[in-house]
């Protein structure tokens, strides 16, 4: 209906009715089961929460629209879902969990580095990765412009023609997996990304979906 600021001027105003009766408190309160609240005589209604966890699958994008037609992620979701938007971004080629909600905050604390949200990837590249390389992600590059850092890295397998990492990231700038990897000329194969705080992708099979129970809610939305 209105950003805070503009229905508080709304309450000042006295264009706000609660069970036909006009409120000029700020702060006060409402009954969602009971009371009935009217702006400028429209009935509004309280818009329910969704919170969406996706496994994103290769081949489609995070966009509503695409201008190359490809899949979208919204696609895979229920029609009525029209408020929804994606936290963050996946980019065509990648896989893994990605979070969908109508909550602005939630998705602000989600993607505000001060918030230090970790995201944990699996990466398969061409080559081998060394105990040194991965050392230099976890002290920071710098790549066109930007400092790149892992939080944690490690090798969960690999010989000299390829092999399997997990990397640990805090802020998740553009590409960010990506262009660690291309900063020292190996060439990533598979990006999945695998948990988000603590939620992860666990058994969810590629374009399926779930919803974020009210514990995970918290777990995300709680100072740790």
């Amino acid at each position: 209906m209105a950003s805070r600021r503009a229905g508080e001027q709304f309450i000042l105003e006295g264009r706000v009715k609660v069970s036909g009766q006009v409120v000029r408190l700020l702060g006060s309160k409402v009954d969602p089961e009971r009371d009935q609240v009217a702006v400028d005589g429209q009935i509004v209604h309280a818009k329910k929460l969704i919170y969406v966890a996706l496994n994103k699958p290769v081949g489609c994008v995070c966009s509503r629209q695409d201008e190359l037609n490809r899949p979208t992620i919204y696609e895979l979701l229920p029609r009525e879902w029209t408020t929804v938007q994606s936290v963050g971004r996946l980019d065509y080629n990648s896989e893994g969990l990605i979070f969908l909600t109508n909550d602005g905050q939630f998705a602000l604390r989600l993607t505000h580095p001060r918030y230090g949200i970790r995201k944990k990837y699996l990466v398969s590249v061409e080559g081998e990765v060394t105990s040194a390389m991965l050392q230099l992600f976890k002290q920071g590059i710098f790549h066109e412009g930007e400092r790149l850092k892992a939080l944690a890295a490690r090798i969960v397998s690999g010989t000299r023609h390829k092999s399997v990492v997990e990397l640990e990231l805090g802020e998740g700038k553009n590409r960010e997996v990506r262009r660690l990897f291309e900063s020292q000329a190996i060439t990533v194969k598979k990006l999945q990304r695998t948990q988000i705080g603590k939620i992860k992708l666990g058994e969810l099979k590629p374009g399926k979906w779930r919803t974020l129970n009210a514990t995970e809610i918290k777990t995300l939305t709680t100072d740790i």
